[in-house]
């Protein structure tokens, strides 16, 4: 890091909680949701023009397989903390995608979505995912919580649909739709953003539906939240909190959009609340060699650790799904597990007194007031 990178991050982790524990927490982004839907699509959707070949969630990311998961938890279960416990991921997810076929029966007049277990039936490596999450819960290797009903603004994108968008219909006709091109002025990825004012109603019934859908699929409720791709609109923390959410993930510095090009500008720190009592958590610290490969992630990571824990600041790594991905193309997941497996015993070996928590976790942490 230079000069200003950290003095940047000194200042962005003084306020807020601290402890002296040594905790470090994963959480992943964007499991269960589709991304590239295969190598054909992605060879189809190059040959006509759509510029996606350097994009890495684009080349490398879709629904996690049987061995993304089972190799991910390999890794996991080959580290322990002081205390016994596994490093731990908290795995954002999504729990439906659009339903393509009945969507076009309706003429892209409506919309509709379906599970994402419904999903994983349709691709070639994916029989086992179910079965797979459930073990990752079960040998706290894997904790799924909230990112959403979709990774899919599905306003944004149905009026695209409507109005003939030709990228954004050739999308839909390969099942997929988180690809940008000059002809895509939305960003599809961001759920929660606001194109209209008038587009935050049909928000709320998308949370409640989802965190529903979650508790049916998955036996629990939810405590956590992550909006995809970050835009937020704070009156939806009312439908969160009704649902049960107390932890909320947000930038730092906040751009709340507030529909019509207009937002509000939020200043946040680990630990604060907001009027209903929810808890703000943040991210420090970042592991995505899918993203920068030619960065030397596991020094970089290292140094953020270092850094916080100097400042009295749990640790919490992004990580997202692209970097675990393998059945599009297996180099990917093999050159993240090889780095995550030096990143591990660099931490443990460097801090022994290191706790692996999930972001729950440290939410409860947090809200106990113990130090």
């Amino acid at each position: 890091m230079s000069f200003l990178q950290t003095l940047r991050y000194n200042l962005s982790n003084l306020p807020g909680w601290r402890t002296k524990r040594k905790i470090v927490v994963f959480e992943s982004d964007d499991w269960g949701s589709i991304r590239m839907s295969g190598k054909e699509s992605f060879k189809a959707l190059v040959k006509a023009g759509i510029p996606i070949e350097k994009n890495p969630y684009n080349r490398f990311d879709g629904l996690e397989s049987n061995d993304d998961l089972a190799l991910l938890f390999d890794v996991l279960t080959s580290f322990k903390d002081f205390k016994g416990n596994h490093p731990v991921f908290t795995g954002v997810n999504v729990v439906a995608n659009p339903d393509f076929k009945r969507i076009r029966e309706a003429d892209y007049e409506h919309y509709f979505y379906e599970p994402f277990h419904e999903t994983l039936k349709r691709y070639p490596a994916h029989d086992r995912v179910p079965e797979l999450w459930k073990e990752g819960v079960e040998k706290r290797l894997f904790i799924p919580q909230f990112h959403g009903r979709e990774h899919l603004n599905v306003q944004q994108w149905m009026r695209d649909l409507r109005s003939g968008n030709e990228h954004t219909l050739l999308g839909f006709e390969h099942q997929l739709w988180g690809i940008y091109s000059p002809l895509i002025k939305s960003d599809y990825q961001a759920a929660f953003d606001l194109e209209f004012a008038s587009d935050l109603q049909y928000l709320h019934p998308v949370i409640s539906e989802g965190i529903d859908l979650f508790v049916k699929l998955h036996g629990y409720k939810p405590r956590f939240f992550v909006p995809t791709n970050g835009p937020f609109n704070l009156a939806l923390e009312q439908t969160l909190h009704s649902k049960g959410i107390s932890y909320i993930m947000l930038d730092k510095l906040q751009k709340e959009p507030l529909g019509d090009g207009k937002y509000k500008t939020h200043l946040r720190y680990l630990g604060k609340k907001n009027k209903l009592g929810q808890i703000y958590l943040s991210r420090n610290a970042g592991f995505e060699p899918a993203q920068f490969p030619d960065q030397d992630n596991v020094n970089t990571c290292l140094k953020s650790i270092e850094m916080a824990f100097r400042l009295h600041k749990p640790v919490t790594i992004s990580t997202h799904r692209v970097n675990y991905i393998g059945w599009l193309h297996p180099e990917n997941r093999e050159n993240t597990l090889h780095q995550l497996k030096l990143l591990l015993a660099q931490i443990i070996q460097r801090w022994p007194e290191v706790e692996f928590l999930t972001s729950d976790e440290l939410g409860d942490l947090i809200e106990s007031g113990k130090k």
